[in-house]
C-alpha cells in the first residue's frame, strides 16, 4: 500500500511527511529525539484505532503506539521509516468509579487527569512523580511512584486492559478473560498491542505528608550520607529520593533554583504529621535553607519532584543498586557534581513493596534492589547532545559495583541490554509475542526480543 493508499484508508486521522501537521505531530514530549515514522495517526477512539492497525498492517507497515512520547528515547532505536506512529494525545478521560475505588482510564491520559478525577473522592494513584507523564506507559512498565514502599509498583493496580490486537480486535484482558495477554502486557506493554483503556485500582490517600529538603549543592557529601543512612532503618511508609540538580542562569525558573546546583530530599510519607515529623528530624537537623515537607492534597504530589513542566530535551540512564554503602555514596557524589553539562543525578529509595512480587503479578511485578539510579542530562542544543548522553551514562557507569541485576523499565533509554528489566518472565513473554503478534506489527519502546 503506498502513502496515497494509506491516506485513502484512513482520511484526516492519519498525517504523512509532506502535510503541513507532520513537523508537529511526529514530535514527542522528548524533544532530544528526532523520530521520523513514515506516517502519524492520532486517532480519537478504539474503533479509530483499529482502523489505523488493519491498514497499516494490510500494507506490510509497523505499528509502535506512543502516549506523550517522554519514552522515546527507548524507541529511538528502532527504525522508523515503516512504522506509523500512533499518537494517542487524543484519547483521553477518566472515569472514577468510587464505590469500587477504581478508575478506567482512556490509553492517551496522563496522570494529571488521573489525580484530578480521583481527587473529589478522596483518592489517587500509584502515579509517577511527574503528572504530565503517560499512565498506560507508565503503568505497564512497572511504575516506581512516591507510594511504591508501601503500596508496590504501579502495575499491580492494573484491573484490566482494552487493547487493539496486530488482527485489528479490541480485547479485553482482565484475570480471567485472556489471562495470557493480561499477564503479559503488564511489563510487555507496547509489544502486545496498542492498550485503549486501563482500569486502575485506586488509593483511598485524601491527603499525605510530603515535600522537599533542599541544601546549596556544596553540602552534597554531607546530605548524602546522611540520607543514606538514614534510609536504612526508614520505614516503608517513607519514599523518598535524593537528588543533585544543576540549573543554567533562567528567568523562568525560581531564584532558588536559576543559575544554582542544589542537592534536595524529596518524597512522600504515609504517617500521621507527627509520626512524619519525627522521622524527618535527623534530615532536618542538617538545616536546608528551604522545607516544604507538610500535609497536603494528594493531588498535589505530583509538583514535588520539580520535573519539567513542558517538553524538554533530555537524555537518560538508569540501573538499579543492591546497596548505597558509604563508598557507594562517595562514588556518586562525585559522578553527580562533576558534570560538564546540565544534569540531574539521582537516587530514589525502592525495596519495600516495590520488591515484593504480589500473587497474580504480571510478567513484571516487582523489582529487585534497594534504590533505584538515574543520570538525566539536558540538551539546550544539538551539540551538546553526545556530551549529555555521555554524562549520563558515565553517571550510572560509576556505580557499577554496586549494581543490582535488574532494571526498571521507566528509567532507561535505548541502547542497553533490557533482559535484566524483564528477568525471569522475558522467555515467556518472547513466546506469547509469537502468538498475540507473529508478524511483529507493534514497535514497542521496550521490545522483548
Amino acid at each position: 500500500m503506498s502513502a496515497q493508499q494509506l491516506r485513502d484508508a484512513l482520511g484526516d486521522r492519519i498525517i504523512l511527511p509532506g502535510d503541513t501537521e507532520y513537523s508537529t505531530a511526529r514530535l514527542p514530549w522528548n524533544l532530544a529525539i528526532d523520530q521520523r515514522p513514515f506516517a502519524v495517526a492520532q486517532p480519537e477512539s478504539a474503533e479509530d484505532v483499529v482502523d489505523v492497525v488493519r491498514a497499516a498492517a494490510a500494507s506490510g507497515l509497523r505499528v509502535a503506539p506512543q502516549s506523550t512520547g517522554h519514552g522515546a528515547a527507548a524507541l529511538a532505536d528502532t527504525d522508523l521509516s515503516d512504522v506509523v506512529l500512533v499518537s494517542l494525545s487524543k484519547l483521553r478521560g477518566v472515569t472514577v468509579h468510587p464505590e469500587a475505588q477504581h478508575a478506567t482510564v482512556l490509553g492517551g491520559s496522563v496522570w494529571n487527569d488521573v489525580v484530578e478525577a480521583a481527587a473529589p473522592y478522596g483518592m489517587t494513584a500509584l502515579h509517577g512523580s511527574a503528572g504530565d507523564v503517560g499512565v498506560v506507559g507508565y503503568a505497564l512498565s512497572g511504575g516506581l511512584s512516591f507510594y511504591a514502599r508501601a503500596r508496590g509498583l504501579a502495575v499491580n493496580s492494573v484491573r484490566a486492559a482494552q487493547i487493539v490486537t496486530a488482527d485489528g480486535r479490541i480485547v479485553r484482558a482482565t484475570p480471567h478473560d485472556e489471562p495470557d495477554l493480561f499477564w503479559a502486557v503488564r511489563g510487555g506493554s507496547g509489544a502486545f498491542g496498542i492498550v485503549v483503556s486501563l482500569e486502575l485500582d485506586l488509593l483511598a490517600i485524601a491527603d499525605v505528608f510530603a515535600g522537599m529538603l533542599l541544601w546549596d549543592a556544596s553540602r552534597a557529601s554531607e546530605v548524602a550520607h546522611a540520607w543514606a543512612a538514614w534510609t536504612t532503618d526508614a520505614p516503608e511508609s517513607a519514599s523518598t529520593s535524593l537528588r543533585v540538580m544543576h540549573f543554567p542562569p533562567m528567568p523562568e525558573l525560581p531564584p532558588f533554583l536559576s543559575g544554582r546546583s542544589v542537592v534536595v530530599i524529596d518524597g512522600a510519607i504515609l504517617e500521621t504529621d507527627a509520626a512524619a515529623s519525627a522521622l524527618l528530624a535527623p534530615l532536618r537537623a542538617l538545616e536546608p535553607e528551604l522545607d516544604t515537607f507538610a500535609r497536603m492534597p494528594a493531588s498535589a504530589l505530583v509538583q514535588v519532584h520539580m520535573d519539567p513542566p513542558e517538553p524538554a530535551p533530555a537524555f537518560s540512564a538508569g540501573a538499579m543498586l543492591a546497596s548505597f554503602p558509604p563508598e557507594a555514596v562517595d562514588a556518586w557524589v562525585v559522578a553527580a557534581t562533576s558534570t560538564p553539562v546540565l544534569f540531574i543525578a539521582e537516587v530514589r529509595h525502592a525495596g519495600g513493596a516495590a520488591a515484593r512480587r504480589p500473587e497474580g503479578a504480571g510478567a513484571i511485578g516487582s523489582v529487585d534492589g534497594e534504590y533505584l539510579l538515574a543520570g538525566i542530562a539536558m540538551v539546550p542544543a544539538p551539540e551538546l547532545a553526545e556530551p549529555a548522553l555521555a554524562a549520563a551514562h558515565a553517571a550510572v557507569a560509576a556505580m557499577a559495583p554496586w549494581h543490582a541485576p535488574a532494571l526498571a523499565l521507566t528509567f532507561i533509554d535505548g541502547g542497553v541490554d533490557r533482559a535484566l528489566g524483564f528477568g525471569a518472565s522475558r522467555e515467556r513473554l518472547q513466546q506469547l509475542k509469537g502468538q498475540w503478534d507473529p508478524a511483529d506489527v507493534f514497535a514497542a519502546g521496550q521490545p522483548v526480543g
